[in-house]
């Protein structure tokens, strides 16, 4: 890529600007003795072709839809179609939750996301004395179909695509899509989305478990597998470097962990389940965190799409060029935000926006910026989405592909990254594998040390944080509106539960709970049982119940 006479000549000129800026610095010295990234990674002062001299261009880089597939899996980038604008809703009932969705699909949204209360997430139903006081105040609260029927009425779901974020019980809600699908006569190779369904980052991260890891991932290729089968647009997995980062990692531990948790999955179902590779892997999908430190998050990007498409076809043997292809959603970062000067979150989401789109995104979330304080009001979720619509439509980024490559540094950043990601790969597959690694708490430990060390540098003003460590204002006054779920929705949830319960046929729903029983004890697949017992007005806890009792009980080690 880099001929021997450009180096040389690079190399004449570069010592002559260093000997100029050598004498700028001794009168005018740095403003900081290192400059990094916000993940640690040294920056030089400026980068040039000897930086990138040993890639080499069609292996390295190439054009969009080619691989390593640097540049992106389509070759028309965003040009035939923007990434889709997806915010994260979900807030007390499914009725309310409804209504979000809809507004938000009103003012330009052209894919659902949707955030679940805490005992779903957890596998609880609203009158578990676990939920007590939890009922839809982080998310939406689904305890039967009935609620789900709520949640997506006169939603057309073979039209817009839907992103749950559930995992331990991932398979019930799922279920609870599919039938009701199946109710509007809706074929299932019609309709279209995600399930997070990523427990290997649950274990490391973002700690909603229910069962031990094996289990776990066996419940995670059952969803792969009927899906393969059964709902081919389906995404049965999102595997999530997002909760990695907010945990604290750095973002090649996002990148190392996000990939080699997706890479367990493909031995599993190849293993387990004996599909071969290009059977399942095109429907693999993956969800990264766009930070605050612009070109990390783009490099981060780009490099992440090149280590799968190696380690797909390299380890795997991968042939269908769609299994080679890394497809992600993209959300701003939560643990960016700041209580204090909420207002600076609009430039902040913003900027990480635009990496995100940079770096070559299919779909995007940009926080709003009260979610520090608060579940996000119709106000600020609208200046989230018009952020992104004047990305789209306003700033040019779309109107050419991956207009930084070539670039010395980002190219640096990106190989430097993919370098290091690697080697935590590596470390990982002689544990003998991700499972292994988490059972030994090796990612728990990495982060929980770049976490307190970031934490160590924000305290000694090394890193800033506007507001927070510099330019604080100590006589601050917020006037951000709070929206809070009045106590009457677990009241109201409460009574729809028990009316449900007094309705339904108990004989026919404990017949079904007895099948899933079964199935998990067999090694069956759990999918078929699971959609005709939410038909028959299973609830979320019963069935996740019935796991317990058979696969038993996770509980953390307390790593961190």
């Amino acid at each position: 890529m880099i001929n021997e006479e450009l180096v040389n000549k690079s190399s004449l000129l570069r010592q002559k600007w260093e000997d100029e800026v050598k004498k700028i610095v001794a009168k005018h010295p740095d403003q900081k003795e290192s400059w990094t990234t916000v993940s640690d990674l040294g920056i030089k002062r400026i980068y040039g072709p000897e930086d990138i001299k040993e890639m080499d261009f069609e292996r390295d880089i190439a054009y969009p839809g080619q691989y390593p597939y640097l540049r992106g899996c389509q070759p028309s980038g965003y040009r035939g179609k923007y990434w889709t604008f997806r915010m994260f809703s979900g807030m007390g009932t499914a009725v309310e939750t409804n209504k979000r969705w809809k507004y938000l699909l009103a003012t330009g949204q052209t894919g659902l996301s949707t955030a679940f209360d805490f005992p779903t997430l957890m596998g609880y139903d609203t009158d578990s004395p676990k939920a007590r006081g939890e009922c839809g105040k982080v998310g939406v609260a689904i305890d039967t179909i009935d609620d789900f029927r709520d949640l997506i009425s006169g939603i057309p779901l073979d039209k817009i695509t839907t992103s749950m974020t559930i995992n331990p019980p991932a398979t019930i809600l799922w279920a609870m899509y599919i039938a009701c699908a199946q109710e509007q006569g809706i074929s299932l190779n019609k309709i279209g989305g995600t399930i997070q369904n990523d427990m290997l980052k649950e274990f490391i991260a973002q700690k909603t478990f229910m069962c031990p890891p094996e289990p776990s991932v066996k419940l995670i290729s059952d969803t792969i597998e009927f899906g393969t089968k059964y709902v081919p647009k389906w995404n049965t997995v999102s595997i999530s470097g997002y909760h990695i980062r907010e945990a604290g990692s750095t973002a090649v531990q996002e990148l190392a962990f996000t990939l080699r948790d997706g890479m367990e999955y493909v031995e599993d179902v190849i293993r387990r389940k004996g599909l071969q590779v290009d059977e399942f892997a095109p429907r693999l999908s993956f969800f990264f965190n766009s930070h605050i430190d612009f070109f990390e998050e783009i490099a981060k990007l780009r490099a992440a799409r090149r280590i799968w498409a190696k380690a797909m076809r390299e380890r795997y043997g991968a042939q269908d060029p769609r299994s080679l292809w890394m497809r992600f959603h993209t959300q701003t970062a939560g643990c960016s935000l700041t209580a204090q000067q909420p207002y600076n979150n609009v430039v902040r989401t913003a900027i990480e926006a635009l990496a995100g789109v940079l770096g070559g995104t299919q779909s995007l979330h940009t926080n709003s910026l009260d979610e520090v304080l608060c579940l996000p009001s119709d106000h600020a979720v609208q200046i989230a989405l018009r952020t992104q619509q004047i990305i789209a439509e306003e700033t040019g980024v779309a109107s050419t592909i991956d207009p930084l490559a070539g670039s010395y540094f980002v190219e640096a950043l990106t190989n430097e990254m993919e370098e290091k990601a690697w080697e935590y790969i590596h470390k990982i597959d002689d544990m003998g594998g991700m499972v292994a690694a988490i059972e030994q708490g090796f990612p728990q430990l990495e982060i929980s040390d770049a976490s307190y060390k970031f934490q160590k540098q924000i305290d000694a003003q090394e890193k800033v944080m506007i507001g927070v460590n510099k330019y604080v204002q100590e006589d601050e006054k917020i006037d951000i509106p709070i929206v809070e779920i009045n106590d009457s929705v677990e009241a109201e949830q409460l009574n729809r539960l028990a009316e449900v319960k007094r309705k339904r046929d108990g004989r026919k729903v404990a017949e079904t709970l007895k099948d899933i029983e079964a199935a998990c004890k067999k090694g069956e697949n759990v999918m078929p049982y699971c959609i005709e017992a939410v038909k028959n007005y299973a609830t979320v806890q019963e069935i996740c119940d019935v796991y317990r009792g058979v696969f038993g009980e996770y509980r953390d080690p307390g790593i961190y």
